[in-house]
């Protein structure tokens, strides 16, 4: 694969001044994974800027699973900051990946993550940075297999024209599996179409060009707005579900990176999923059944993560994390292990019961972390509505 990195050099000096944060694209950060004997090269993208897309947790678990696989090389791209981009297309440079700086077009497979709706002009954006074509209807043998995931890939058809391949779920299992089964078909030479057929075979995995969809009226009739083209292929695709959440290591290999992230502290992913229905968060549909680690593996991990990183803050992460069972557990030890060091905890947004103040109040070490109480709507008519549960007296008396 082509090292673009003494093109991309001379670009950051020639014109370091008209570009901003030329650090978003340096690489050998610490923590960095090289592999030179891999024979099957994946690129994770997350389509925003360096500094938005490095802290999702996503990319970092992905392509450690990824590097976990022998032979098979995991890198991280992002998508270039305007600036970058009108340079690069004047100067005939290609979008690239980060750790090896090569081209995207000379990758076995790009990965997109879709966090949100708005990300889908970034995709189109880096794609064609990228000068692989923009359809997967006109994609061939010599072009990268597109792959997306993440929770816009539960609404894959408004995206669809665009990938050859939709993950629906948790990746951890899911993503090894197809590119597995992708280098070892193309190995084996087979074609394009043959390996799509296959991928439907997996658990999870959406291929749309062996759909129809259909219109409204075939829509109303049959309950389904998409038909399969032939009859091995799955009618219902079913997500993934990492079972092993529970009892997998809290502490993930994490890049520390030379520019300010917009979350720039550690995370540890303590709980996924949640039971508090509320009407409002796709989320909590997706990431069910609930699944909590234990708070000895969290603490190992987050001592582990501080002293292999450096950063002095850390986030125990999940959709709800005061709803863990251990929680003033973790929080309690945590606290005794990190007092004065000048560290800080910090969790998500927290209930707006007793019991969340009371574990705001632990929310220290030798710094004061940050606190969040989300009043979720304006009215208690629509706080209703939505399911939260709360009235503004939990809200005022959380305050005091």
């Amino acid at each position: 694969m082509q090292n673009l990195w003494p093109r991309i050099e001379g670009l950051l000096r020639d014109a370091g001044r008209d570009i901003s944060r030329p650090a978003r694209y340096l690489n050998h950060e610490w923590g960095c994974t090289y592999k030179d004997d891999a024979d099957y090269h994946f690129c994770m993208i997350y389509p925003d800027t360096y500094e938005l897309g490095q802290p999702n947790q996503a990319v970092r678990i992905l392509c450690n699973v990824v590097n976990a696989v022998d032979g098979m090389y995991a890198e991280r791209g992002y998508l270039p900051a305007a600036d970058m981009i009108d340079l690069m297309r004047r100067e005939g440079v290609p979008a690239f990946s980060l750790e090896s700086c090569a081209p995207l077009h000379e990758f076995d497979a790009v990965g997109f993550s879709l966090s949100h709706e708005l990300v889908a002009t970034n995709v189109l954006e880096m794609l064609d940075l990228g000068r692989i074509p923009l359809r997967a209807a006109d994609r061939d043998e010599s072009n990268p297999l597109i792959v997306a995931g993440g929770p816009c890939a539960f609404n894959a058809e408004p995206f669809s024209a665009f990938f050859d391949v939709f993950l629906l779920g948790e990746g951890e299992e899911s993503l090894p599996e197809l590119l597995v089964l992708h280098r070892e078909m193309k190995q084996a030479g087979a074609s394009r179409t043959e390996f799509l057929r296959a991928a439907s075979h997996l658990e999870g995995c959406y291929v749309p060009s062996l759909y129809d969809v259909l219109d409204k009226d075939e829509a109303q009739q049959t309950g389904a707005w998409v038909r399969p083209k032939y009859e091995d292929v799955p009618a219902n695709i079913v997500k993934r579900i990492w079972k092993d959440f529970a009892t997998s290591p809290a502490w993930e290999p994490t890049v520390v990176p030379f520019a300010e992230l917009v979350h720039d502290r550690l995370n540890v992913e303590i709980l996924r999923g949640c039971t508090r229905g509320c009407r409002f968060c796709q989320a909590g549909m997706m990431y069910r059944p609930v699944r909590e680690r234990s708070a000895d593996n969290i603490v190992s991990a987050v001592q582990r993560g501080l002293a292999e990183t450096g950063y002095d803050e850390v986030s125990l992460t999940s959709l709800s994390s005061t709803d863990h069972s251990q929680i003033e557990e973790i929080l309690r030890r945590l606290n005794r292990g990190l007092d004065g060091k000048g560290i800080s905890v910090s969790i998500p947004s927290q209930r707006l019961d007793s019991f969340g103040v009371e574990m705001a109040e632990l929310v220290a070490g030798g710094k004061r972390g940050g606190l969040t109480f989300a009043p979720e709507a304006g009215t208690q008519r629509l706080r209703d509505v939505i399911n939260k549960g709360v009235c503004e007296e939990d809200l005022f008396g959380a305050i005091d």
